[in-house]
């Protein structure tokens, strides 16, 4: 997690640099260093998850089946929009065989099957740019390049925001927290 947030930070601070220095928490060359280190290291840990999720059992958490999935998506938004300030009980609690319920589990596959590739992709055309297509429908590689890059950025950190908004939604504060440390989820009373 201290990764993401250092490329969300060095991200904001590349993206706001001006040659004026009127304001800036970090230098230009400083969170473009930043930046490109953080992405290996993220990189090579999104590697390792898609390896692992290959070769264990813990894909199995990331197949959406398509039986129910609407009924029960609806089912979920329900609870998030209505249910849980009701004190209703959740309608899919986690288990051995769930780990995620409908709106996590959609949303896990997008940010991990869909952003990470994109942002990985785009960030290694940026870092490397003489690997891009110049010219796109009479459009710069580098500058398509960059505007996916930006906002796949944008859209994981709202993904991230919103991972850490609802981390606080459990019976204690720091339980769900733990949860998304250890990977193991704590049962409530």
């Amino acid at each position: 997690m201290k990764i993401v947030l250092i490329l969300i930070f060095t991200g904001v601070s590349m993206q706001f640099a001006s040659s004026e220095r009127t304001f800036s928490l970090i230098s230009f060359e400083r969170a473009v260093a930043w930046h490109n280190v953080s992405a290996i290291i993220l990189t090579f840990n999104y590697v390792v998850f898609v390896i692992g999720n290959r070769i264990t059992s813990n894909s199995k958490y990331y197949r959406i089946k398509k039986e129910n999935f609407w009924s029960d998506l609806l089912t979920q938004l329900k609870f998030y929009a209505f249910g849980m300030f009701k004190k209703e009980k959740h309608p899919f609690p986690v288990t051995n065989e769930q780990k995620f319920n409908p709106l996590q589990k959609i949303s896990y596959v997008l940010a991990m099957y869909v952003g990470m590739p994109v942002i990985i992709i785009t960030g290694i055309g940026m870092l490397f740019p003489e690997i891009l297509i110049r010219q796109f429908f009479g459009v710069s590689g580098l500058l398509i390049t960059d505007i996916l890059h930006v906002i796949m950025g944008f859209i994981l950190t709202v993904f991230v925001v919103i991972h850490i908004y609802t981390c606080t939604l459990g019976n204690k504060p720091l339980t769900l927290f733990k949860s998304m440390i250890n990977g193991y989820h704590e049962e409530h009373d």
